[in-house]
């Protein structure tokens, strides 16, 4: 049983939302996460890497994911996004004040957002980039069969742009990517409170940016973040590292209590069905 009612925001009338998304994403987890919790409807899709890029840049003038539209308005980055979120909902939990505990919640995240993460996925993509069928079957799930085998099909010939495009240009970066999870991981576990959370006494917005962020590591088990069966050995490997680290233990306990959803979904979410 999870812990989720509890962050809904009641009586809101929300305006229309729709997200554009990667799935095993730790960014675009971060929003649908925020999405689920409160209750948003929503219009959910799916992109691919790659080809998402001239969607994005068409709707933003950018290219990375999440982005969200607000009515006629799109919004790029989870935490503007997130942001955005809290104000629309006014629920306490999404919300960073402008006193100390609130900027140190912003510093935290933008820790997380702007290096920590970067760097993890270099470790992460580096493991699975050799398994093309692996890596399908993270983005391009729910697909029909013809557009995975497709997109299974393009995936070595775009390895070493996806390479070069996350900076993963010797083995050094992947191994400073493999220090970055243990930073992370090791922070998690210094800065628990009494009652197993970052941000106060109740699960909130820098809970679950951190345990979002984490879970490609961590990989909570009947969640949006589960890896596909079968994954590469080197995949399974760095998960069996880390898998005994008191931090990934708390992600995987703050999934089991606060995530609620245990798939991705496509279209529209349960409250406009």
């Amino acid at each position: 049983m999870t812990e989720s009612s509890d962050l809904r925001a009641r009586g809101v009338k929300w305006p229309a939302l729709e997200l554009r998304q990667f799935r095993l994403s730790p960014y675009n987890e971060k929003v649908r996460w925020a999405l689920d919790a409160l209750g948003a409807p929503h219009l959910r899709r799916s992109l691919l890497p790659g080809p998402h890029l001239p969607v994005v840049r068409r709707l933003t003038g950018q290219t990375a994911t999440p982005i969200l539209r607000i009515d006629k308005n799109w919004i790029a980055g989870s935490a503007a996004i997130l942001d955005a979120l809290a104000q629309l909902s006014g629920a306490a939990w999404l919300h960073r004040g402008k006193d100390e505990a609130g900027q140190r919640a912003r510093t935290i995240e933008a820790r997380f957002d702007d290096d920590w993460v970067p760097r993890i996925r270099r470790a992460v993509l580096a493991s699975a980039l050799g398994d093309p069928g692996f890596m399908a079957s993270q983005f391009a799930a729910g697909r029909p069969a013809l557009g995975r085998a497709l997109y299974r099909a393009i995936l070595p010939l775009a390895r070493e742009r996806i390479r070069q495009g996350n900076g993963i240009r010797t083995q050094a970066d992947v191994t400073d990517g493999e220090q970055a999870i243990g930073e992370a991981l090791d922070f998690v576990s210094a800065n628990l409170g009494p009652d197993g959370y970052l941000g106060g006494p109740r699960f909130g917005r820098l809970d679950l940016v951190v345990a979002s962020h984490l879970a490609a590591v961590a990989n909570p088990p009947d969640s949006p973040m589960s890896r596909p069966e079968p994954m590469p050995e080197a995949t399974r490997a760095m998960l069996e590292r880390w898998h005994d680290h008191p931090g990934s233990a708390w992600v995987r306990e703050v999934y089991a209590r606060h995530r609620g959803a245990k798939t991705d979904f496509e279209g529209m979410s349960e409250r406009m069905r």
